[in-house]
């Protein structure tokens, strides 16, 4: 069966929004695919506000999440896929929900390492991959 992330994550959205509260997202900011203002990722993630205000056309679908939006300025578009999306909460509140962390497909997994160890450039150490919080956390942001 197909992920339940996308479905759960839009039925969240139009009940915050129903509920006159602002639509977050937390988002695994290294998750491949993941196109996001990199200066904003912090401990690996990034926080977003999906309001219709906020962002422009926005787009929950099964496999990514995509809008435009303004970041210091400058207009980008961003993409989450579904598996980057770790929680949907309203900001007023904190009312929503996290996600499991899922597993990295073999897809996703680093080209050309194995165990760590580059078989391409034995000189060079291998970029060591970002710590991983065993659970996320929300916050309340005033």
């Amino acid at each position: 069966m197909t992920s339940s992330r996308s479905y759960i994550a839009r039925a969240l959205y139009e009940w915050i929004l129903d509920n006159d509260c602002t639509p977050y997202i937390l988002v695994d900011a290294y998750r491949r695919g993941v196109e996001v203002p990199q200066e904003f990722v912090k401990d690996g993630q990034i926080v977003l506000n999906i309001s219709p205000t906020a962002v422009r056309a926005l787009n929950i679908g099964n496999d990514y999440i995509m809008f435009d939006g303004r970041f210091g300025g400058r207009a980008l578009t961003i993409t989450v896929p579904v598996p980057a999306l770790m929680a949907i909460y309203a900001q007023e509140n904190g009312q929503g929900m996290v996600f499991e962390a899922e597993l990295l497909d073999e897809q996703e997994e680093v080209e050309g390492f194995e165990d760590g160890v580059s078989d391409q450039d034995p000189d060079k150490e291998p970029p060591q991959p970002p710590k991983k919080p065993g659970r996320p956390h929300l916050k309340v942001v005033k």
